[in-house]
């Protein structure tokens, strides 16, 4: 392979080995199935209750799978109109995303490193 096709490659195999969870192609959206207002998406193989993050250009928001779908060739997600919103993708209904699973663990220790730092409020009659 000529030096200059691979230096071309790299960044794609670097990206692509850097979220090896992750999928990248088409998104849609439809009404939501679930509560008004919850971010949930149609994921066709991550378990329900999965929660994932889509990205769209700079903006990332987390959905909770609870449908399968979507059962259109070239798409890999339907997210729900508030997450369509939230993405800002109503007025375009197709967008090209990023999805990931979001790693519980990690996000449980950053929560608890988050809150560590903070004073707890503690009654003055329980001591």
């Amino acid at each position: 392979m000529p030096i200059a096709k691979w230096c071309a490659a790299l960044p794609l195999l670097m990206l692509s080995s850097a979220s090896a969870n992750a999928e990248s192609g088409l998104a849609s959206f439809y009404p939501g199935v679930g509560k008004k207002g919850e971010m949930t998406c149609a994921h066709r193989s991550h378990p329900f209750g999965k929660k994932l993050r889509v990205s769209h250009g700079k903006i990332s928001i987390e959905c909770r799978v609870n449908d399968r779908g979507p059962f259109i060739r070239g798409r890999i997600i339907d997210v729900s109109t508030s997450a369509a919103r939230a993405l800002g993708m109503i007025d375009a209904g197709i967008v090209q995303v990023m999805v990931e699973a979001v790693d519980e663990e990690k996000r449980a220790v950053k929560d608890a490193n988050h809150t560590a730092g903070q004073e707890i409020p503690v009654a003055e009659n329980s001591l």
